[in-house]
């Protein structure tokens, strides 16, 4: 399984516009965060999780030619508003791309982007096959995916695991029942947004309990705020198994 990190900051991104912070400031790379996504390749598949505003330039960056599916977290903006953008694999490929979503999050990909299940499409739009996520095991070819329910404050959203490895991101809950797939994982990703708490995110502290209950191998923290700190200095109080990813980051499994 290879993977890799396309974003790894929250909706604003980071540099923050306008801010003036030492980390907004910062000249390391790994202080500078696209909105979050993950790019996932496993027995041939190929897919993403989420595809924010700034999914032309992941894809780009990566120079990926061909995807197969793209897993949604939930229909906040920094997770689905680059979905025009697969265009471009709808030419190359010659085929529609596979978006996987909940119902809810379906109902806003067909408001927002109303113009590609229009009766009379205008010529070039997206074409997406929308298919329908549920709380259950399914599979994209020969690959499982073990979707897992978080909350982002009252807002239900999905994890995903593949294998010994799992992605969770924008959530401040998971239920009891739910953690149970989090168990004797490889890598756990998960978010944590800053040191100080919020309402709809784990913060550090938070995220750091989760992964010390379900005790992955390593983990990954992602969905980073500048108001977390600089790289450097926060990788200098984490656990020794625990570790703040970064944009561009590739983990092997």
């Amino acid at each position: 399984m290879h993977i890799e990190f396309l974003g790894t900051g929250t909706s604003q991104g980071v540099p923050v516009v306008a801010c003036d912070c030492p980390v907004c400031q910062s000249q390391n790379p790994k202080d500078n965060r696209l909105r979050s996504a993950l790019y996932i390749e496993i027995d041939g598949l190929k897919l993403v999780i989420d595809a924010g505003p700034d999914f032309r330039q992941q894809m780009l960056r990566i120079r990926q030619r061909t995807l197969d599916a793209i897993l949604l977290t939930h229909e906040h903006v920094d997770h689905v508003f680059g979905l025009d953008d697969i265009r471009a694999f709808n030419w190359v490929q010659g085929h529609p791309t596979d978006i996987y979503a909940e119902e809810r999050v379906q109902d806003t990909i067909k408001r927002v982007f109303d113009y590609v299940f229009k009766p009379n499409r205008y010529p070039g739009i997206p074409q997406m096959n929308l298919h329908l996520l549920e709380n259950k095991a399914f599979n994209i070819k020969s690959t499982d995916i073990l979707p897992i329910r978080g909350f982002h404050h009252r807002l239900p959203v999905f994890g995903f695991r593949f294998g010994n490895f799992a992605y969770l991101t924008d959530v401040n809950r998971v239920e009891e029942e739910e953690k149970e797939k989090l168990r004797n994982l490889d890598v756990l990703v998960v978010g944590a947004l800053r040191i100080e708490k919020h309402i709809s995110h784990f913060n550090l502290e938070e995220a750091l309990q989760l992964i010390d209950e379900v005790k992955p191998k390593t983990a990954y923290l992602t969905h980073i705020s500048h108001l977390m700190g600089l790289h450097d200095e926060v990788e200098k109080i984490l656990p020794e198994n625990v570790h703040l990813s970064y944009d561009g980051l590739q983990l092997d499994l």
